[in-house]
Formats: structure tokens, sequence, C-alpha cells
């Protein structure tokens, strides 16, 4: 009885949209004034000491379990929780903080393999023909998601002001796109590292399809690793999100061995603004040892690497759109994905992606590049931005 009471306070504070709510005993109460936007059907009770040690997981296994249904927008539901300052994923009563992760090479290697070696065919169903799995950018409103991707890749390759003939590493390459149009489209040798072997096959492939040898590279190993002279410009998309908090200055510092005297990097990651921040269903069923840094965190690392910031750009937006196009992209394939996959991972699939686009939608993360230099910030740029901007 004690735990439906504290489950009902907990629904009636939660949401800043109307919200209807049907319990397991059949009883249903409405959250709000209007007309119900979502609606929430509780099929087996919630132990509110499950909520209390972490509500993440409980709620995203609830959800995946069908012990959770929801009828209308997931994306609406939890961004109107984030809204909430009394919501249940404000209020400190109901966080807690995770147990010490481990970032070895080793555990780093299955973290990365758990999520992206689900298979490129997986993959392939509902990211665009880039297969760029990162914050896409648009320039305009009706751009395509893969117009919006190569958009990104050029948008990054830019900011470098990159010369023909010079050298770029990018660490954690995906599926090779950004990599092998910097050596087609800009002239550049260029070396990409990743540790899931599915990409790692995949960009070799494409670079002998594209008879791109003589100037492009791919290496399965870990970042730290690489033994390999230092390079005119970096690139790292999507991330210092896995390497963990407490690597996230080796992280940084290695970027900067990397990088000849007066380089430039420019580094693409999901940040929070208030503060670095891990999420534990996220980190148990999606993304193992997954860290969000705080914009403060990440800044103090580079410049105490002995690198500076030239630029730094938000692009909260851009990703909230993105993902709401993996979303749709996603639906429209679900008849491809329950050949590969069952209903509960469905479920987790669908909720992780409505889960981050509401995630940034609020504000509760962002996405942000950082075009650092090793030296003097942007002694070898241009003295305005306009450059990043012209064809």
């Amino acid at each position: 009885m004690l735990d439906n009471m504290i489950f009902k306070q907990l629904m009636k504070h939660s949401f800043t949209i109307p919200v209807e709510v049907t319990y397991p005993n059949g009883k249903t109460e409405k959250y709000g004034n209007g007309a119900p936007q979502v609606k929430i059907k509780v099929n087996e009770k919630i132990p509110v000491k499950d909520l209390l040690r972490n509500a993440s997981i409980t709620l995203g296994e609830a959800y995946m379990d069908k012990k959770i249904e929801v009828s209308g927008s997931l994306q609406m539901l939890i961004n109107s929780a984030y809204e909430s300052a009394n919501s249940f994923l404000n209020n400190n009563k109901f966080k807690r903080f995770l147990p010490k992760q481990s970032h070895s090479e080793e555990s780093s290697k299955n973290d990365v393999q758990s999520h992206y070696d689900l298979g490129n065919d997986f993959y392939k169903l509902w990211l665009d023909k880039t297969m760029t799995y990162s914050c896409a950018y648009f320039e305009k409103p009706d751009d395509s998601l893969e117009e919006a991707q190569m958009n990104k890749v050029h948008h990054i390759l830019k900011k470098l002001d990159p010369k023909p003939g010079s050298s770029l590493l990018d660490i954690g390459c995906g599926w090779g796109t950004l990599m092998l149009t910097a050596a087609r489209e800009y002239n550049m040798n260029v070396v990409g590292i990743t540790l899931s072997e599915e990409q790692y096959n995949a960009v070799k492939q494409r670079i002998k399809d594209e008879g791109l040898e003589d100037q492009a590279e791919v290496l399965l190993e870990d970042y730290r690793e690489l033994d390999h002279l230092p390079f005119d410009y970096i690139t790292s998309v999507g991330m210092f999100e896995h390497v963990g908090e407490e690597n996230l200055g080796e992280y940084f510092n290695t970027i900067s061995r990397y990088l000849k005297s007066n380089g430039v990097a420019l580094i693409h990651g999901i940040t929070r603004q208030q503060g670095g921040a891990y999420n534990g269903w996220i980190n148990k069923y999606i993304f193992p040892g997954g860290y969000v840094p705080g914009l403060n965190e990440n800044l103090t690392h580079i410049i105490e690497s002995g690198m500076q910031v030239a630029d730094i750009e938000m692009l909260r937006r851009h990703y909230q759109r993105t993902l709401e196009m993996w979303t749709d992209n996603f639906h429209k394939v679900l008849p491809e994905v329950r050949k590969m996959h069952d209903d509960r991972f469905i479920r987790m699939w669908d909720l992780y992606l409505q889960a981050c686009a509401a995630s940034f939608e609020s504000g509760n993360i962002d996405v942000i590049q950082y075009l650092i230099s090793k030296g003097p910030s942007a002694r070898t740029l241009p003295m305005t931005r306009d450059y990043m901007y012209k064809d």
C-alpha cells in the first residue's frame, strides 16, 4: 500500500504536460490540466526501493519488459519529466551515484564492441547512406539526414582549415565517412582508429573500393597505443563519452601528444553544461562505461594538456533532430529489425533513441564542438570565423 502511495505521488509531480496513468488495480488518474497528451499504463507494481536505488534502470527495464506501456510520444513524456523541477529525474532524493567503472584497454574494447558490433546490417537499416552515427548538421530546414551528415563532415574539416598533403588522425573513425572525405576531397593523408571489428572491416573495404590505399589507413587498436608520427590535424567525433571520467585527462593528453606543434584538433562530443553525469540504464544496456563530461571539466583537461581553445560551438538542437530522424527511420524498418532482434531489444532501442532526443530537447545534455590547438589558440587559423562557412 505504501509503495502504491509513493509511486502515485511520484507520478503526480513528475510531468509538465497532462498525463493519464492507469495503475495495476485498473484505476486511472489524470495529472495536469487539459486532455492527456500521453497515457501510461502500469501493468505491475514498481517497488519504490528499486526506484530509490536507480530510477533510470528501474523504469527503463519496466518499459522493456512491458511492466509499463506508453501511448503517445516517449520523447514528449521524458522531455516533460526533465523539465519538471519536482520530477524523480531532478529530485536529489531519487538520484544515486553509480559504482566506479573500469576503462582499461580491455574493458574499453569490450564496451565498444558490445554496442557497435551489433552488426553493420543492423545500423544500415536506419542510419543514412553515409553510415554516420553521430550528430548531423542541418544547414537548411529541409536537409535530408544524409545531406546533414555530410554537412557535419565538411563543417568539421573546414574548421581545421586543412592544407593539401597534410596528415589527419581520426580517433574513433566509425564507418570512415569523415576520414575518407578528408582523403578524397581535401587531399589529406589520413589514419583512422577504431576498436570495433565491424567498423574496421567496413572501412578497410571502403579504402580498397575507393582506391585510397596510398592516402588512407585504418587501424584496429586502442587510441592510447598508436605508434605513428605526430599529425597536423586530429578529429574525434563521439569518442570522449566512452573513455570514462577517470581517463578524460589521458584522452586530451594523448591528443596533445599526437599533434604537431601548432597543430589543430576538432573534438566533437556529448557534453553536459551542468556538469558530468552517468545514466544507469544507458550504461547497463546501451553504452557500457559511458560518461558524459561537463563543459568545465573538458575545458580544464584541454588547458592542462598544453592546448588552447580556439572556438566552441553548441549543436544541441541538431542532435535532437538527428535522433528524431533516426527514430522515424527505426520505426519504418521494424519488420526487418524483428528478423534480427526480439521485442525486448526493440523496446530498449526505441526508448534509447527517444530518451536521448528528449534529453537534448530539454537541455539536460548538449553536443559541443571544441576547436583546439597545440600552442597559442588558433595561431595558424584565419583571423575570423568566416572561413568555416565558405565553399
